[in-house]
C-alpha cells in the first residue's frame, strides 16, 4: 500500500466518520497500546476496519505506537511501558508479543493475532480462551504441513528442500511434523532458523549451500516482515519459494497459500472492537481464518526458470501472469 494511502487510513476527516462512530460512548477517547514486529504501514486494513467501525485515530481514538517493529528482545521493556500507561487495551502479534504482555497484566485487555494460540498455551481454549486474552488464531501448523505439500507437488522429483523458521514462532514438534510428512513423501528438509530480520539472507544462501530444491517460508510475523527480502533473495538465486499469506505471491513471490493477510487484519480489528465496547476477552472466543487461497505468480516462475504444473495453476484461485 502506498504511504499517503495509509496517512489517509489514520487520519480520515471528522466528516468522513462512519455511522458506526455514535455507537461509542460520547466524548470517550479510548486508548490502545500495539506490541508487534510489524511497522505500522503493514497494519493499514486494520487501521481502516477499525476507522469503519468507529475507532479513529485522532478523533475519539489514540494509538501508543512505541511497539510497532519490535524485535523480540525489545518486547518486555516495551510491554512494560504499554502497560503501566493503563491503555483500554493491548493489540499483540505474536506468540511473543503475547507472552511479554501477559506477564505484565491480568487485568488489561489482550486482543492477539497469532498462529496457534491454544497450541502456544496463550488461550486455555478456542471457545472459552479465559483470562485476559483473545483474539485471532492462524492454523498455522496445518496451513505450514499443506504449504509443504504444494512445494512438493510443483517439484515432485526433488529429494531435498529447505524450511525457513522462525525460532520464536515456531515450536520444535510443529517443525517435526512437518519435517515427518515430508519425509513420509521422500523428501528430506533442512531447518534453517532465525531470530531476527538480518539472519534471513544467510540461512537462504545456507539452505541452498544444502543443496534445497526449494524453501518453505514456515508462518511467522518476523518472516512476514522480511518477506521482501526473502523474494528477491530467492528469485535471484532461482529457488522456488512457498509463503503463508496470497498477497506475498501477489508482490513476487512464487506462490501462496492461506487466509489473505488483509482479511485476517481485519478479523483481528474487529475483535478489539468488541472488546472495546466492553466484551470480556475470557469470554469472548477465539477465531480463525475460514477462507483460504491458493495465488501463482507465473511471471515469478518464468523469471527464475521454473515450469508450475498445469494442474495446479489450473486449482489455483488466482493467477498473476
Amino acid at each position: 500500500m502506498k504511504r499517503r494511502e495509509f496517512i489517509t487510513l489514520l487520519g480520515g476527516a471528522a466528516a468522513a466518520w462512519p455511522r458506526a462512530a455514535r455507537a461509542q460512548q460520547a466524548g470517550k477517547v479510548y486508548r490502545i497500546g500495539v506490541l508487534t514486529p510489524f511497522p505500522a504501514d503493514v497494519l493499514a486494513p486494520w487501521f481502516n476496519e477499525l476507522r469503519q467501525l468507529g475507532f479513529v485515530q485522532g478523533h475519539n481514538l489514540t494509538v501508543d505506537g512505541r511497539g510497532f517493529s519490535s524485535s523480540y528482545e525489545q518486547l518486555p521493556a516495551i510491554a512494560a511501558e504499554l502497560v503501566s500507561a493503563e491503555p483500554d487495551a493491548i493489540a499483540c502479534a505474536g506468540d511473543e508479543a503475547i507472552r511479554a504482555a501477559q506477564a505484565l497484566t491480568q487485568t488489561i485487555p489482550i486482543v492477539a493475532t497469532t498462529d496457534d494460540m491454544v497450541g502456544s498455551g496463550l488461550v486455555r481454549s478456542l471457545s472459552h480462551p479465559g483470562g485476559n486474552t483473545t483474539g485471532a488464531s492462524l492454523l498455522a501448523a496445518e496451513l505450514d504441513g499443506k504449504r509443504q505439500e504444494i512445494l512438493i507437488e510443483i517439484l515432485p522429483s526433488a529429494h531435498h528442500m529447505a524450511v525457513l523458521v522462525d525460532v520464536r514462532t515456531t515450536a520444535p514438534p510443529r517443525l517435526q511434523e512437518i519435517a515427518d510428512g515430508a519425509r513420509g513423501r521422500g523428501v528430506e528438509l533442512s531447518i534453517h532458523r532465525v531470530e531476527s530480520s538480518e539472519q534471513i539472507p544467510a540461512a537462504i544462501d545456507a539452505a541452498v549451500a544444502a543443496g534445497a530444491a526449494a524453501l518453505n517460508v514456515l508462518a511467522s510475523p518476523l518472516l512476514h516482515g522480511g518477506r521482501q527480502t526473502i523474494i528477491e533473495r530467492t528469485n535471484a538465486l532461482r529457488l522456488p519459494a512457498m509463503y503463508q499469506w496470497p498477497e506475498t505471491a501477489e508482490e513476487g513471490g512464487l506462490l501462496a497459500y492461506g487466509p489473505r493477510f488483509s482479511e485476517f487484519m481485519r478479523q483481528w480489528a474487529r475483535l478489539l472492537v468488541k472488546v472495546l465496547r466492553g466484551a470480556k476477552p475470557a469470554d469472548l472466543p477465539v477465531e480463525q481464518p475460514t477462507k483460504f487461497e491458493l495465488v501463482i505468480n507465473l511471471k515469478t516462475a518464468k523469471a527464475i526458470g521454473h515450469e508450475m504444473p498445469a494442474g495446479l495453476v489450473l486449482r489455483a484461485d488466482k493467477v498473476i501472469e
